[in-house]
């Protein structure tokens, strides 16, 4: 697969210095992108979002009731931009590796946030640290705002298509 062997290039050239700053074709695995998923409600959207990241054995459970009590308490903050959220908690609530999913609901999910719902996208970060995985988001932010980018993620059925929009935003 294309997406695989970029991800090994992408890791041979870079620096000892830019080992810290993940890049986002590093924390989105194509094995990680589900496609038209089938939620009643925020939770098991996040459940949903997390249970991928928990067959790769990147979080412990107790990381996804992290993140649920959280919204719960803060409300819809991972909700960042018309229909896309990014679920995530603090790596000490168990998170064990680097990683991120993608989740396409089938039908957009309402999570509570009054101008940007309901949410279509569901991104789900697993960090280990505070640092790391910046680089790889604001790669995801450059999807945000392409348009024709942001039509693939919405409408493709091709996870590879998916897959190469994420590498070619996944640039130093």
């Amino acid at each position: 697969m294309l997406y695989n062997l970029n991800i090994e290039q992408y890791k041979n050239e870079r620096s000892k210095d830019e080992e810290t700053n993940m890049l986002l074709i590093e924390l989105l695995n194509i094995n990680n992108i589900k496609l038209d998923v089938e939620a009643s409600d925020w939770e098991q959207a996040i459940d949903l979002g997390g249970s991928i990241l928990l067959q790769e054995g990147l979080i412990e459970p107790r990381y996804l009731e992290a993140i649920k009590e959280t919204k719960k308490k803060l409300g819809p903050y991972i909700v960042i931009a018309p229909g896309i959220a990014i679920s995530h908690s603090k790596p000490e609530d168990g998170a064990l590796n680097m990683g991120m999913s993608l989740v396409r609901l089938k039908e957009p999910i309402d999570f509570g946030h009054q101008t940007n719902g309901p949410v279509k996208l569901l991104f789900t970060l697993a960090a280990t640290d505070k640092k790391a995985h910046l680089e790889a988001l604001k790669q995801l932010m450059h999807i945000f705002l392409r348009k024709k980018d942001m039509n693939i993620l919405l409408n493709s059925q091709d996870i590879e298509e998916i897959a190469k929009v994420i590498s070619k935003h996944s640039r130093n």
